[in-house]
C-alpha cells in the first residue's frame, strides 16, 4: 500500500484507487472551483490531469483561489498549480495548457485524450459548447454551476444538469443544450440559496470601471472560499465516485 494514498485506498479499495491513476481527466477552468477539485483529485491518486486556463494570478483571487499567493500574482494559474501538485505527488503528470477554451477553436483539444471533463468555466456560451463537445466525443463530464454570490455551503447540491433547480446559470445551461438538440446527460454541483448579493460592473481586467471609461465591462459577483470550495470538491467527489 502506497503510505501517501493509504487512507483513500482504505475507502474505495485499491481496483477503484488504480483505475482513478489511470483516467485521464482534464479540468477546464482553475480558479475558486477547478483549483480545488483538481487538488483533491490529485491528492486522491489520480496521476492524469491537464488544467486548462487562460488566466494569471490576481490579487482578488486570493481570497479563494489555491493558487493565488502574494508571491504567484502575475504568474500563470495552470502553471503555479502545476508545481504544487508535483510536490503532493512528483509521480503525476500534470498538464498545464495556459489558453481560453471557446467555440472558436475548440479543435485546439482533442476529447479523444481524456476520459473525464470537469467544466469549471463562467462564459455561458462557452460552457454549453463544452459540456456538449466533450459529452458527444464520448468523454464523462461533470459541470459547476453558479458558486458566485452565495455564502452557505450547506445549501450545494448535485444532480443530473436536469433536474437542478434553484439555480438561474442552470436554467441557462440547460436552455442552451436544448437550442444545440443536445439529448445526453451529466451530473452537475449547484446551490440552491438564493444569492446573497449584487452583481458590480468591473473592467475586463477586474478593475473598478472609470465613469467616462470606454473598457468593456463585465457583471462579476462576489465569490467565498467556503462555497467555491465546497463546490470543486463536490465535483471532485463525483469523479471519484464515478469510478467506484
Amino acid at each position: 500500500m502506497n503510505e501517501k494514498l493509504s487512507r483513500i485506498e482504505m475507502l474505495i479499495g485499491n481496483a477503484a484507487l488504480q483505475c482513478l491513476s489511470e483516467i485521464r481527466i482534464a479540468i477546464f477552468g482553475v480558479g475558486g472551483v477547478g483549483s480545488v477539485c483538481a487538488e483533491s483529485l490529485v491528492r486522491s491518486g489520480a496521476r492524469h490531469v491537464t488544467l486548462v486556463d487562460s488566466d494569471c494570478v490576481a490579487e482578488s483571487n486570493i481570497n479563494r483561489q489555491l493558487s493565488a499567493f502574494v508571491s504567484t500574482v502575475g504568474r500563470p494559474k495552470v502553471d503555479v498549480l502545476a508545481e504544487r501538485f508535483a510536490d503532493i505527488n512528483p509521480e503525476a503528470q500534470i498538464v498545464p495548457v495556459q489558453a481560453l477554451y471557446s467555440m472558436d477553436d475548440r479543435g485546439r483539444f482533442d476529447f479523444a485524450n481524456f476520459d473525464v471533463v470537469v467544466d469549471a468555466i463562467d462564459s455561458l456560451a462557452h460552457k454549453i459548447d463544452l459540456l456538449a463537445t466533450a459529452s458527444e466525443a464520448g468523454c464523462k463530464v461533470f459541470c459547476s454551476l453558479g458558486a458566485a454570490g452565495k455564502l452557505d455551503p450547506t445549501m450545494v447540491r448535485t444532480a443530473s444538469i436536469w433536474q437542478t433547480k434553484g439555480c438561474p446559470l442552470g436554467k441557462l445551461v440547460r436552455n442552451g443544450l436544448r437550442k444545440r438538440g443536445f439529448a445526453g446527460d451529466f451530473m452537475a454541483v449547484y446551490s440552491e440559496e438564493p444569492s446573497v448579493a449584487a452583481a458590480t460592473l468591473v473592467n475586463a481586467d477586474g478593475s473598478a470601471p472609470e465613469v467616462h471609461g470606454n473598457s468593456r465591462k463585465a457583471a462579476v459577483l462576489g465569490s467565498a472560499m467556503p462555497v467555491t470550495a465546497a463546490f470543486g470538491l463536490a465535483l471532485s467527489s463525483l469523479v471519484i465516485r464515478s469510478v467506484l
